[in-house]
């Protein structure tokens, strides 16, 4: 009986663990979205925008020539989030 009670237990923690990343990731996507948007726009010299889209864009150069193969991992991680 106490092994079910310590195994609901951890499943809980689990759960809320699991709960906040969710909800973590909803708030952080669009907000690197943005920056990337911006940084596209105004380009790498602003602040705060200039960091996020220089990071994305060494780990697109990092990840395949011409940034292709990063790119389609991009897609394939966000579509998984998407979910």
């Amino acid at each position: 009986m106490a092994l079910l009670t310590l195994t609901m237990k951890y499943k809980t923690i689990l759960n809320s663990i699991k709960d906040f990343l969710v909800r973590l990731t909803d708030v952080l996507v669009p907000v690197v979205s943005v920056a990337l948007l911006l940084g596209i726009i105004f380009g790498p010299e602003a602040p705060f925008v200039g960091d996020v889209y220089k990071n994305i864009s060494d780990l697109l150069n990092l990840l395949g020539s011409d940034g292709l193969l990063g790119l389609v991992a991009i897609i394939i991680i966000l579509a998984y989030l998407k979910k």
